[in-house]
């Protein structure tokens, strides 16, 4: 044990200091309440590091041994310990004190030629990238749960809406899958991120560069990066990278906030068409009638909770200096707050949707002749009617139907024309839904047909 660590001082900076930092700065400035998680990337930096400190000739080849047996040790006693609850000011003290109570004096050999900044930024891009797999993995796990749903709503006609009026048919695939193409494009602004991520900061010291003559690109490959960092100042002031992550899930999380409202509106007793199972909804501590969908609610508001992380982030990185800041410790902070709220949002929504049933019934009974109304207009230009002459038509006889309080459907023949001469061409069977939806069979229509080489697709999308 080092004779600081011996005296109860964990600091790694003590030297310059006749006195330690007060309370009011320690609870500030210490990290390791937060930053512990990043430990099994901190013992593979220390690894790389002093591998890459054997080559350039720093240290022997012993020394070298004895660290790697000792980091062994650290690691065995961090996965079955709390680090999180150690006096420790971050993850890298921790680990250097547990190291030194493996291999004395021979710990510290670790940090020659780096700083904590280069380490930590090194750290950080590691835990993103594993994150970023995480959310991605999660994010196709509600896609397969979509995929699921919407095979069995290929054929159920549902109402689609605008302004949250209804408007025209559509199906209840059609409704679902309208969810699934956004988290598509989500799955590839990640991986666009990743580009940005994987740059190697180690190396870069305490900013301008370390004094060890190490192979950079070597130290790359074996930390999993795709090259280092091209300017050592960059490598530890800048985190336009965690801004970027924190966008992608942002947008994620605003898309799924979408979702979890469409559910919350249609799983309501004054829409009722879909019904969330038991395991995915909650009751009242006073009305036992009540079904609440107390999860895609919970998911609506992570929209919100993402949006002001990214927010506060990027507000803290405004204005500051070129090199490093303490500043950037908060990164870890929005980093781990905003995970934790996007996988929970998809695990929810995932099984909610997995679980979710269409009320055909009452979907089928949303979609009044009104919603084909376009539709008629449409096949009336189709039988040479100006189009804005059948619009206007139409809406003479929306606004008849509506002062006599009749369905649009009960309209034909001398009635109809009666109310427009250009209606004389209307015919009763144009007002069956069936027939609305299998004209709507362009690609990325809502007719069945084109729902089903949809769904095709989005499965054919997820094999890859």
């Amino acid at each position: 044990m080092s004779p600081d660590a011996a005296d109860g001082d964990t600091r790694l900076w003590g030297g310059r200091f006749e006195d330690g930092p007060a309370p009011a700065l320690d609870r500030i400035n210490r990290s390791l309440p937060v930053d512990w998680r990043l430990w099994p990337f901190e013992l593979a930096v220390d690894r790389a590091w002093i591998r890459e400190l054997c080559e350039a000739g720093v240290v022997t080849a012993d020394t070298r041994d004895h660290i790697l047996a000792g980091l062994d040790a650290v690691q065995a006693r961090l996965e079955s310990g709390d680090p999180a609850r150690e006096p420790d000011e971050d993850v890298h003290t921790l680990v250097e004190r547990w190291l030194a109570d493996e291999v004395g004096e021979d710990a510290s050999q670790v940090r020659i030629g780096r700083s904590r900044n280069d380490v930590v930024a090194t750290d950080t891009r590691l835990w993103t990238l594993e994150a970023c797999r995480r959310v991605n993995s999660a994010v196709r796990d509600l896609q397969e749960a979509m995929i699921e749903s919407a095979g069995r709503g290929v054929d159920v006609a549902f109402p689609a809406y605008t302004h949250l009026q209804r408007a025209q048919p559509t199906t209840a695939a059609h409704w679902l899958l309208s969810h699934f193409w956004p988290l598509v494009r989500a799955r590839d602004r990640l991986e666009d991120a990743r580009a940005r991520v994987a740059r190697l900061p180690l190396g870069a010291a305490a900013g301008t560069g370390s004094t060890v003559p190490m192979d950079r690109d070597r130290l790359s490959g074996a930390l999993g990066f795709d090259g280092p960092c091209e300017n050592s100042l960059d490598a530890v002031g800048s985190r336009d990278w965690v801004a970027e992550v924190l966008f992608a899930w942002t947008q994620l999380a605003g898309d799924l906030s979408r979702l979890a409202e469409d559910l919350v509106i249609y799983a309501s007793a004054e829409f009722g068409l879909v019904r969330l199972s038991d395991a995915f909804s909650t009751g009242s501590s006073l009305m036992p009638q009540k079904r609440n969908p107390d999860g895609a609610e919970l998911a609506r508001a992570r929209g919100g909770t993402l949006l002001g992380l990214l927010a506060g982030y990027l507000a803290s990185l405004k204005g500051l200096p070129t090199g490093y800041s303490k500043d950037l410790q908060e990164d870890k902070r929005t980093l781990f707050a905003a995970e934790e709220a996007v996988i929970e949002t998809l695990a929810v929504l995932a099984g909610t949707i997995g679980t979710l049933e269409f009320d055909q019934s009452r979907a089928r009974d949303a979609i009044s002749p009104e919603m084909l109304a376009a539709d008629v207009a449409e096949r009336l230009a189709a039988e040479g009617v100006p189009f804005r002459t059948a619009h206007e038509a139409i809406g003479l006889l929306v606004r008849q139907a509506e002062t006599e309080d009749r369905s649009l459907s009960e309209y034909s023949g001398e009635e109809s024309a009666a109310v427009h001469p250009a209606l004389g061409a209307l015919r009763p069977e144009w007002w069956d839904v069936g027939s609305a939806l299998q004209r709507r069979s362009v690609q990325g229509g809502s007719a069945p047909t084109a729902v089903r080489v949809q769904l095709d697709r989005a499965r054919d999308g997820l094999k890859g």
